[in-house]
């Protein structure tokens, strides 16, 4: 007993004043031998995403905390805290000796191991198990509140070199931010937003005395699971402050008759990360971002790591989304499908700033408490497996190939004619080698139309038959390398199926922020640059975290770039074109390509100016009945669109594009595409024999001679002797090594339109559509897995 408690008083109580006797020798000197430098860790401590305009998204966290100075904690408070705590807090230097001794008393009468302890030793002992903590060092952290004396001769001597270096202020301060108020609220800021809603700055004596009551026992004085406990406890911390002459008696009646239930009226308990932000669906993707993206790796090593990084360190994310941007965007998407709609109706958008793969606007018309699936963004980022199928916006990669090939800006294709009802057969033949498809394939096109048309033609009406020549003419192969260039993949990123209907008529699937980054691609003039949310990192103490740069890569030469940004334009300015209304291109040049799929199911907007490219998707959210059977967009409401008997990706997609991309290019200057080069206007063309009059057979080695493939068309009303060739088509020019049919004369002397036959030339034949949109791919072999109802 002399030995412990010589130990206990002298080499604790008194360590600086000398002492006789072996027995308080000893204990000083083992006290002296302990460490005694107590190093104080940065706190745990929420971390903050931003937007680019410095607009708060999100406060990622392990730990419920906010750290905030002293001049930020009401005075009541500070008081509140001291007089329950430690209300000599001032006049010790570390240890209260009175207290101390009073519980060395009891302790060496009961036998247990108890405190007095100093709010000093407190911050210690709770920081050393904090820091435990966040090593991820349990038994540390255990160790930090074991009750023994080794703990508590190690927390002593510790709270005496924090009281050297540390003035009251500090260590008031720290012990405020660091302690556990309950209800998953670490800190008095926390807290104080927790139960009452308001700021620490703004506690009231009632409010103060009830917060600095948890601390003891956080369960068990919790105002929320135990309202009656908590007001016993708060009344005590009252008493005690009316006995220090910290409050009146006045204030102290006045503040106790307040019940503690009507205290917490506007309380604001902490939710889940994105669930109390104010852009849910894009702090989600944030989130899944920080930890999963390649150039994030400066955050960790591992997912693990980095999501302990952002939780914990107190990071200011800036990100690059646009605040105004993204509140026009979604309130263009919910005028057109209202949020909790009972229609199946989903809408998403995302918009890219070219060059760089800035995301500027990221928003969808669903309801987050509902489900947290992402629309826009890849599986790995919280989206779906899939996305949806993208439709005649696959055209596009058509375009680039052809152009890529050779095909000049005013090339023509010779476009099979087809209808609703009387769809044309591409057959296996035609396709062997160049497309996978093992069977036929039935397109249609929306109204009556073929014949040798431009390219021009066919893209602003978006002719089915016509992109189904261009493909297997130019190749399905090259179309679809320029597809996967161009960042084109699934939502679980692999790429598209390699069937003819997906890469000619998007019966593949995409998401809205894929398809947005690969359209940028065009409007940066060939460049790809992979879709990033992040302007800066910076730490807790301002430190800049260097974040690699997104990657980009020329994919796409700029000269075709050029070609295609003009034929893409023809949507919205051609006086047939599917978009044609939307934008006026005059005034801002933008280019851009609808998209509606079978039984028009879904429906696309994907448009660009030079500075930015935004896609919009407005489809049916659960693709397809549990037999099978399609849905429809057909016969559905859409807000102050009004109800559509058809819907086609110019009737919502494209005008709710045009108003996300009014507000995306409001205040930047007008710029102008790239006039297309000389090259690519012209292309590799190169004329084609005189062939009139010819026999077939050397109509057929004069054309294998100069690199040409042979296709024997129909019979055609002609002067030439009958059986010979009266002309071919294309007539003047082909792409070195493409196919020419040629038209056989029957000997009638004249060139009316020939009767239809299995071999007959296509001619041009054009019905007006009832609605001005011609995207729906058509059917046959080649579509992927239809995604599982309600997907996304």
């Amino acid at each position: 007993m002399s030995t412990l408690m010589g130990l206990l008083m002298a080499g604790i109580a008194i360590p600086a004043i000398g002492a006789g006797g072996s027995a308080t020798t000893s204990g000083v000197k083992a006290f002296n031998d302990l460490p005694s430098e107590f190093s104080v860790s940065p706190l745990a401590q929420q971390s903050k995403i931003l937007t680019a305009d410095n607009k708060l998204i999100a406060n990622p966290y392990d730990e419920n905390r906010i750290i905030v100075s002293l001049d930020k904690i009401s005075p009541w408070m500070q008081k509140a805290q001291i007089a329950i705590e430690d209300s000599r807090f001032y006049e010790h230097g570390g240890l209260d000796v009175r207290g101390f001794t009073r519980a060395m008393v009891s302790n060496f009468s009961s036998g247990d191991v108890q405190g007095a302890s100093t709010l000093t030793q407190q911050y210690v002992k709770i920081t050393l198990q904090e820091n435990a903590l966040r090593r991820d060092d349990k038994e540390a952290a255990k160790a930090a509140v074991a009750k023994t004396y080794t703990r508590k001769l190690q927390e002593l001597k510790y709270a005496l070199d924090v009281e050297r270096n540390y003035t009251k202020e500090q260590i008031l301060a720290g012990y405020l931010n660091l302690v556990y108020y309950g209800d998953q609220a670490y800190g008095v800021e926390a807290a104080a937003q927790n139960y009452f809603g308001v700021s620490s700055s703004k506690l009231t004596l009632v409010q103060s005395a009830l917060l600095a009551g948890i601390v003891q026992q956080p369960t068990k004085y919790n105002p929320v699971l135990n309202p009656k406990n908590s007001q016993a406890r708060r009344n005590a911390v009252l008493d005690r402050m009316q006995a220090l002459g910290m409050a009146t008696a006045a204030e102290v009646a006045a503040a106790k008759k307040v019940p503690v239930a009507n205290m917490l009226g506007n309380r604001k308990p902490p939710k889940g990360v994105c669930q109390r932000s104010s852009e849910p669906f894009f702090c989600a993707y944030m989130m899944e971002y920080l930890q999963k993206s390649p150039q994030m790796a400066v955050l960790g090593k591992t997912p693990a790591e980095r999501l302990k990084n952002i939780n914990q360190g107190g990071l200011v994310i800036k990100t690059t989304l646009d605040s105004k941007l993204q509140a026009a965007t979604l309130k263009a998407l919910t005028d057109a499908v209202p949020v909790g709609n009972k229609s199946n109706l989903g809408a998403a958008s995302t918009v890219i700033e070219p060059g760089t793969g800035k995301v500027l606007a990221m928003a969808q018309a669903t309801d987050f408490g509902d489900s947290q699936l992402n629309l826009n963004v890849d599986q790995r980022y919280g989206g779906s497996q899939y996305g949806y199928q993208f439709g005649s916006t696959a055209k596009t990669y058509a375009l680039v190939a052809a152009l890529e090939s050779g095909m000049p800006l005013d090339g023509t294709i010779d476009a099979p004619s087809a209808s609703p009802d009387d769809p044309h057969m591409f057959t296996r033949a035609e396709m062997k080698g160049r497309c996978n498809s093992d069977k036929d394939w039935e397109v249609e096109n929306d109204y009556r139309s073929g014949g040798e048309m431009s390219l021009a033609k066919a893209t602003a009406e978006s002719i089915n038959t016509a992109f189904g020549q261009l493909v297997i003419d130019t190749g399905c192969q090259k179309v679809y390398d320029t597809m996967n260039r161009m960042g084109v993949h699934q939502g679980d990123g692999k790429p598209i199926y390699n069937s003819v209907a997906s890469i000619t008529l998007g019966a593949g699937t995409m998401t809205p922020m894929t398809a947005a980054a690969s359209y940028a691609t065009l409007a940066a003039r060939g460049k790809f640059c992979e879709p990033t949310p992040i302007a800066s990192i910076t730490t807790s103490n301002g430190k800049v975290i260097k974040v690699p740069p997104t990657t980009c890569k020329q994919v796409v030469r700029a000269d075709v770039a050029d070609g295609v940004n003009l034929l893409l334009q023809g949507p919205l300015s051609d006086r047939r074109g599917t978009a044609k209304g939307v934008w006026d291109v005059t005034k801002r040049p933008a280019a851009g390509k609808t998209g509606t799929t079978n039984n028009h199911n879904q429906s696309w907007f994907i448009g660009y100016t030079p500075q930015r490219a935004a896609a919009v998707w407005v489809g049916n959210v659960k693709v397809a009945r549990a037999n099978g059977q399609l849905l429809t967009l057909n016969g559905k409401c859409f807000n102050e669109y009004g109800c559509k008997r058809s819907v086609f990706g110019g009737t919502i997609a494209a005008p709710v594009w045009s108003k996300i991309m009014t507000a995306a290019t409001r205040g930047l200057p007008v710029v102008r595409f790239t006039e297309p080069s000389a090259a690519v206007r012209n292309g590799n063309y190169v004329a084609l024999p005189d062939l009139a009059g010819r026999s077939v057979e050397a109509a057929t080695e004069a054309l294998r001679a100069g690199g040409f493939s042979v296709r024997i068309g129909g019979r055609v009303d002609s002067p030439i002797r009958e059986g010979r060739v009266a002309s071919t088509n294309p007539s003047r020019r082909a792409p070195k090594g493409s196919t020419v049919t040629l038209l056989i004369s029957n000997g009638n002397g004249s060139s009316a339109t020939p009767t239809r036959t299995t071999e007959q030339p296509r001619t041009s034949i054009v019905t007006p559509p009832p609605v001005p949109d011609t995207t729906r791919p058509g059917k046959g072999k080649g579509k992927p897995p239809k995604p599982p109802g309600g997907n996304g």
